[in-house]
């Protein structure tokens, strides 16, 4: 499913003009960003949290080649589905 559908369908069960969700969206998708890039825990009960992880510095190897590569510390972005979410999933 697509930013666009997903407008489309909420435009159709609101009252609320798919111009305006869409704005909505892309502040909801802006804060989500930016509380990640700066280390927040965000959490929405019922769906999921996102955060960060701290991946340790480790040497690494180019397939190719064979050559090893240093990989620095560096934070990953991360998404863990809550319970409910895991539920509906498990059910299919």
């Amino acid at each position: 499913m697509t930013k666009a559908e997903i407008i489309e369908v909420i435009s159709e069960n609101v009252n609320i003009t798919k111009k305006d969700i869409g704005i909505i969206i892309d502040k909801f998708f802006e804060k989500v960003k930016h509380g990640i890039s700066n280390n927040e825990h965000i959490e929405l009960r019922g769906f999921g949290t996102f955060g960060t992880k701290e991946r340790k510095a480790r040497i690494a190897r180019n397939p190719k080649t064979n050559e090893k590569i240093n990989v620095p510390e560096h934070r990953v972005p991360y998404f863990k589905a809550g319970k409910e979410l895991k539920g509906m999933v498990t059910k299919k």
